[in-house]
């Protein structure tokens, strides 16, 4: 019996093991006719492989960057005293102003081998002094060349004697979920540090860490510190640029961002030919509003998936209007590519170079259409006019302009077509900087509508013995101000 038991058992392992190994030939066999050449570690050998040749092409052109700039904060006299200082803290009245000297740090890379760096804007923002400290140990002295907030990228330019070490740069569109990455930076200042990981997402959107906000998601150890070193594919070229971590306490979580390349290319680009303002780069302008595509939206336009971004408005200078698309519309692709929500539109339209035209497609009543639409950059209509205001008011000091597409851009804000006088800019320690921030629209002075700033110097000449009264728009929120 005992026999019989074990025979059978032996004939069960026998099929077992036959039916696994043809299981593994399939296994085999469909990797091998699989178009796709990327493969998952096969065996103990390949997972002994090693990054090193990759992180040894790459690591001499990153640099770590140190900056410094003077602060200016207000100190309470009562910062020492245990008591007071809870109520008061450093921004009570009787304070003195005190300037300080303050240092960061963050990462870069050379793309050039003539000198120039690609880092984060925020890096470098508002610093005095910028050093660049090779992985050879030289330290350079780095000159400003462009800051683009929008983008939160920047670039630098060093002097050498001699060629400097560079990479090269590849669309991040040919990475694929799972792919293998590395993330070289100056954590924390420690020195040059090599982590490694995967792409965890493409394309993510609404994180508020830039304008466009469209991100390639790894878990990559990215610390502080890291910000605009390079993100590099296993060929030993860059994909992104690492700007910033998800973190509840300034650590790394396995959850790092970093700027596209094709942000970087449009940067690099616009540099070249010389599209910047005294902001940034001028990018492609729009002229619409957008909204994403709901399940329940998607349903009652009988789309086949919720993605793509609809129509609201478009402004009467938009390139989409005059190239033929209507409210309504449901843009599905720009260039070939597939579009999920309004910032992955906004995304790709920044990236086309001004002057040129994107191909389009949208979804209309069931019908699929491709329109040609040019990269135009936003029209300075009407006029900004911008002025200084003086005199003995209350507004002294501030700069204000008529509100227009290039100045919405500009200051980041929504523009709807209002014809209103926006407050460009307010130093410290002027009159309007009691009252007035910037980005701030003056809607009326003393019940007189305020349209043009011809509005305004006309509204400050007529006293009034009862003070001054005004209307604001600030961040969405109407205030009324009366002073005397």
């Amino acid at each position: 019996m005992m026999l019989k038991t074990i025979t059978r058992v032996s004939l069960l392992f026998l099929v077992l093991t036959a039916s696994n190994a043809r299981a593994q030939d399939n296994i085999q066999d469909n990797i091998q006719d699989s178009r796709v050449q990327k493969q998952v570690p096969q065996n103990q050998t390949q997972l002994q492989l090693s990054f090193a040749p990759v992180v040894k092409n790459v690591a001499p052109a990153v640099v770590n960057i140190y900056t410094k700039r003077t602060v200016t904060r207000t100190v309470s006299p009562f910062a020492n005293d245990p008591f007071f200082s809870q109520f008061f803290g450093n921004n009570a009245f009787g304070g003195r102003m005190k300037k300080q000297a303050e240092s960061s740090l963050g990462s870069g890379v050379i793309i050039d081998s003539n000198g120039l760096i690609v880092t984060n804007a925020h890096v470098i923002h508002g610093a005095e002094e910028i050093k660049v400290v090779l992985a050879d140990g030289r330290e350079l002295d780095a000159k400003l060349i462009l800051s683009d907030k929008a983008s939160d990228l920047a670039m630098l330019r060093v002097q050498s004697d001699a060629p400097l070490p560079s990479v090269s740069i590849r669309p991040s569109e040919t990475l694929e979920v799972g792919d293998i990455v590395l993330a070289i930076g100056n954590p924390f200042g420690v020195g040059q540090t090599v982590t490694s990981g995967i792409v965890s997402a493409k394309g993510r959107s609404s994180l508020n860490i830039n304008d466009f906000n469209f991100f390639i998601q790894t878990d990559a150890a990215i610390n502080p510190g890291n910000s605009g070193g390079p993100l590099v594919a296993l060929d030993g070229s860059v994909v992104g640029i690492n700007t910033a971590i998800y973190s509840r306490d300034g650590g790394s979580l396995g959850i790092g961002f970093a700027v596209p390349t094709e942000m970087l290319a449009s940067v690099i680009a616009a540099e070249e030919s010389g599209v910047t303002g005294e902001k940034g780069i001028i990018r492609p302008w729009l002229g619409v509003s957008a909204q994403a595509i709901t399940s329940d939206i998607g349903e009652s336009l009988s789309l086949q998936t919720p993605r793509g971004a609809i129509i609201s408005h478009l402004h009467p200078a938009s390139p989409l209007l005059k190239a033929g698309i209507k409210v309504g519309d449901v843009v599905t692709s720009v260039n070939g590519r597939a579009i999920r929500d309004p910032g992955e539109m906004k995304f790709r339209m920044a990236t086309i170079p001004l002057g040129q035209k994107a191909e389009i497609t949208i979804t209309r009543q069931g019908e699929t259409k491709s329109f040609n639409v040019e990269a135009i950059a936003p029209p300075e209509e009407p006029p900004r006019n911008e002025t200084k205001i003086e005199g003995r008011n209350i507004l002294n000091g501030a700069t204000i302009a008529n509100l227009n597409p290039a100045i919405a851009v500009q200051l980041g804000i929504i523009y709807n077509e209002e014809e209103a006088v926006i407050v460009t800019d307010v130093p410290r320690g002027t009159q309007a900087s009691r009252i007035l921030n910037v980005g701030d629209l003056i809607l009326e002075i003393n019940g007189n509508k305020i349209q043009r700033v011809s509005d305004i110097e006309k509204a400050l000449k007529r006293e009034s013995a009862q003070g001054i009264s005004l209307v604001i728009n600030s961040n969405g929120r109407i205030q009324n101000i009366r002073l005397r």
